[in-house]
Order: structure tokens, then sequence, then C-alpha cells
């Protein structure tokens, strides 16, 4: 895929992924255009001001629950990153129309526009939490997966195709628990909800370079799931802050003990690849099935969850996959 002839829109482009999504594509890929599509005009000023006013960067002051102007916005676009969501979970559970609106009616927007526009590929970023859901937030990011995935079969003539990349907990993100316990280890003591707690992880350059991979690969209909390391909650407390006090508070409401990327019924329809699943439709258009030859099926009752997975953090690779966040906390005091 050449990216230099692509406009390439994205939603949420404001946000800790929309960022380092734009830094990545600007700098490495040097598309023709990329469009930042959020709803804050002073996060926008403060991307110019940190140095993000390339002559190709555009900025577009909208929200994904409008659609005239997600359409205007996707007008000669032919690629869209849709990662604006609402995502903190006691926030979803408390406004649960409001989450509904942006995590599900925004993205059927984000949908319809793109098929109005005739936009290419259409990647969309959903969670872990999607699997099994627990709280309202990962519901609503499973229907927003199942409607983006079903897209495909309205695109009719049109080339549009749609996808997902799943993933776990972005180490540093906004809302990550990372900076809560750098924040903590001052007081001497961090909060763990249970001792037990598992979660997968990657950095945020991962995530980019994940997805811009996958745009690259996407036939439409897939929902792409990186392999990720896991480790403890309070393994990743003792090495932000190993001479803290541990105290354990119990699970919140709508919080899980372990993280699923992949439940057994959807592996019945996934291709293992060397670094990656790919999940397929159950009933997919006829251009997905190509992932058959790529990848092989799974053993019968696999399932891809946290506590269980093989791959684990060290106490030396969390240190590394922390660092340079925590050295970005220190810096701005």
């Amino acid at each position: 895929m050449d990216w230099k002839n692509k406009t390439v829109l994205v939603t949420g482009g404001t946000g800790s992924f929309g960022r380092a999504f734009i830094r990545i594509l600007l700098e490495e890929y040097k598309p023709e255009k990329v469009i930042v599509f959020s709803r804050d005009e002073l996060k926008q000023h403060e991307m110019r001001v940190a140095g993000f006013d390339q002559a190709n960067l555009r900025y577009f002051i909208g929200d994904i629950r409008d659609l005239p102007r997600l359409t205007r916005a996707m007008d000669g676009v032919d690629v869209v990153v849709h990662a604006a969501a609402l995502k903190q979970v006691p926030a979803c559970e408390y406004n649960p129309m409001e989450a509904i609106k942006t995590n599900i009616l925004g993205t059927s927007n984000v949908v319809e526009a793109a098929l109005e526009c005739r936009v290419e590929k259409v990647m969309a970023l959903s969670t872990d939490k999607a699997v099994s859901p627990a709280n309202l937030y990962g519901a609503t990011k499973l229907a927003a997966e199942k409607l983006t995935v079903q897209s495909n079969a309205y695109s009719g003539d049109r080339p549009t195709r749609f996808s997902c990349v799943r993933y776990g907990n972005v180490v540093g993100s906004r809302g990550s628990v990372v900076p809560m316990f750098i924040r903590q280890r001052q007081s001497g003591a961090i909060t763990i909800t249970d001792e037990r707690m598992t979660r997968f992880w990657l950095s945020l350059e991962q995530g980019v370079k994940f997805v811009l991979r996958c745009i690259e690969q996407m036939q439409g209909g897939e929902v792409f799931v990186p392999k990720l390391p896991s480790t403890t909650l309070t393994d990743l407390a003792r090495v932000i802050a190993p001479d803290a006090k541990l105290e354990i508070i119990g699970i919140r409401p709508g919080e899980k003990l372990h993280e699923m990327l992949i439940s057994e019924d959807e592996a019945r329809t996934t291709r293992e690849l060397d670094d990656m699943y790919v999940i397929q439709p159950a009933q997919g258009p006829f251009f997905v099935h190509a992932w058959e030859k790529k990848g092989k099926a799974l053993p019968e009752g696999f399932r891809y969850a946290s506590d269980e997975n093989q791959q684990r953090l060290s106490e030396k690779e969390i240190a590394a996959l922390i660092a340079p966040f925590e050295a970005e906390i220190q810096a701005a005091g």
C-alpha cells in the first residue's frame, strides 16, 4: 500500500493513540494529507503548539455523533482510523446513554459517512473488554465491533472495506493504571483491586505500528488481534514502586479479574499467524476467506486470556515498557 498518495482521517485524533498514530504516520509514511477529527478545540490547539503543524495536517472540529459533519470531513478521504470513544469504565457506567451515543451510534455514523464518501478502508479500534463484556463500555465496544464488521455487507459496488483491531491495555494512555501507580508511589502506598488480577499490555508505538500494518493487509471483515504479553497488576506495581505498601481494595463494579482477547466461540473462525490472530466473521464476505491460506487453525477449546497466556513480562521487560512514560511524567513535574 502506497501511503504517499493517501488522505487519512483519524477520529479522536487528539487522544493518546491518535497523537501517536499521527506522529508516526507523518514521520515514517508521509501521506498526502492527514485530518484530525475531534470535538475539543483546546486539545487541537495544544497539538499545534506541540509541533503538529505540518503543511499536510488539517484540523476538523466535530463530533462522531454528528453525521453531516463526519460526511463533510470524509470527502476525498481514502483511509479512516476510528479511535474516538468514551472509554472510562466508571463514566460509562454512570452515563450509559452517552456511552451508547458515542461508542455505538457514533460508530454507525462513521460507517454511514464512509460509505457515502466511498472511503477505501475503515479500521476501528476495539478492546479486550469487548470479549464477554462485564461492563457497559465493553458492551458498547462489542456492539461497535459487530456493526463495523457487518457493514461490509452494505458496500455493494463501493470500494469501502471495514475491519477492527482489538488489543489490551496501552501503557501510559489516558486512564491507564501506570500513571496512577506513579502518582501513588509518592505516598508510599499503591492501591490494587485484587492481587490476582492480570492484564495484556503493549506500548503506544506497538499499537500504532500494528494498526498501520493491519490497514495494509485488511480485506474487510476481520478483527485483528496481536500476540501480547501479560502480567499481574501486583508485578506491575512492584516494578513501579518496589518499596511501597500494596493495599488491596477489592474489585470495582464492571471490572474483571482477567481479560480475554479471543473467546472459545471466536476461536473456531480464527487463524493464527506468527505474531497475530485474525478473527474471520462466521458468515463473512467471500474476500475474507483468503486468510484460510495464510494461517493455521486454533485447537479445540482455545481461548486467549491474560491469566492463561504463556507470554509473561519479566520485571526487566515491565521496567523497559514503562520507562518512556515514567520519564515523561517526571519531566512534567
